[in-house]
């Protein structure tokens, strides 16, 4: 039996160092937050699970008001902590989450490796699928988190793909007994 899973990256949010948790949409993001709404209007949702994060919960608020589902909560689902609390020029963290996709245990001072953040996220994925099978659920999410849920079901996702992702989108992820068939981009 399938199951699909929907990964939607979280839209547009202002980036304030040390409000990880708290920081909200723009107002592109917002209005982002809407069309993907409008998109999964049409699609059979059977749950629908969010990091804690505010601007995950936000981009997929309309859409658990829409269904009538309420948003479950997985502390394990939040995005990856990439450093400690100090700031680092762009260029080295670009290169940081690059090297993180060529050894999984590499990580900055303060951080995790994507093995850390595979080995919290997994055991909520592979419940999810099993719990729901057959079932489809979105799942409020990262673009790093995203991507290292799905590298761990293919190798082929990684930094390029990951650099390739906007804010907001959507892909669909589908299942057979946990193992991923399909992926198929449907935010354009």
């Amino acid at each position: 039996m399938e199951t699909t899973i929907y990964m939607i990256r979280h839209a547009k949010s202002p980036f304030v160092f040390g409000q990880e948790r708290t920081r909200k949409l723009s107002l592109q993001g917002e209005t982002d937050s809407k069309k993907v709404a409008d998109l999964m209007s049409q699609k059979e949702i059977d749950v629908i699970v969010s990091s804690p994060y505010i601007r995950a919960i936000q981009t997929i608020e309309d859409i658990a008001e829409d269904k009538d589902l309420e948003i479950k909560i997985f502390e394990e689902l939040k995005e990856r902590q990439l450093k400690g609390a100090y700031k680092l020029p762009e260029e080295e963290i670009q290169q940081a989450i690059k090297k993180s996709y060529e050894d999984i245990d590499y990580y900055l001072s303060g951080g995790e490796s994507i093995r850390d953040v595979q080995n919290r996220s997994l055991p909520v994925i592979k419940n999810l699928l099993t719990k729901y099978e057959g079932k489809t659920i979105i799942i409020g999410t990262h673009g790093n988190i995203m991507t290292i849920i799905m590298n761990y079901f293919n190798s082929g996702y990684g930094y390029d793909f990951w650099k390739s992702t906007t804010k907001p989108d959507i892909y669909k992820l589908i299942f057979l007994n946990q193992e991923l068939q399909d992926v198929q981009r449907i935010w354009e």
